[in-house]
């Protein structure tokens, strides 16, 4: 895990929701920004894998943009939005291992078409013969 929370930027702003006075004027909401162009952290192989694997969050501005509002507190949302920002990364960074087809084997084969044909002669002789 690539702790890179020194280039991350962070902005402030009403959240919305019910909490009555509270959320009319205290800035709770906390937007955390970080431009992975900039980042001195990650080779560039890595930065292209970010950028696939969370394409859906990147601004036009390359910028890995993420809201947090779940607190009342700002301090408590600065803190989540950053933990969720460095585990969404790490996610992104996690290549998956690649599938290899397998056959069933020969004996697995065998059964089934063993089975097939006991369940076919079991109904074969339910039938009404003349």
């Amino acid at each position: 895990m690539k702790n890179f929370t020194s280039e991350l930027a962070y902005k402030t702003s009403r959240s919305s929701g019910a909490g009555g006075q509270n959320v009319n004027k205290v800035e709770t909401s906390v937007t955390i920004m970080w431009d992975i162009e900039e980042s001195n952290f990650f080779s560039d192989e890595e930065k292209k894998l970010i950028y696939t694997k969370l394409k859906n969050r990147i601004n036009s501005e390359g910028i890995l943009q993420l809201t947090v509002s779940e607190s009342r507190t700002q301090l408590q949302n600065k803190k989540i939005a950053t933990e969720k920002i460095l585990e969404l990364v790490d996610q992104a960074l996690i290549i998956p291992k690649k599938r290899f087809k397998t056959k069933p084997s020969k004996s697995s084969v065998e059964k089934r078409i063993q089975q097939k044909k006991q369940h076919s002669d079991k109904k074969e002789n339910r039938r009404f013969k003349y």
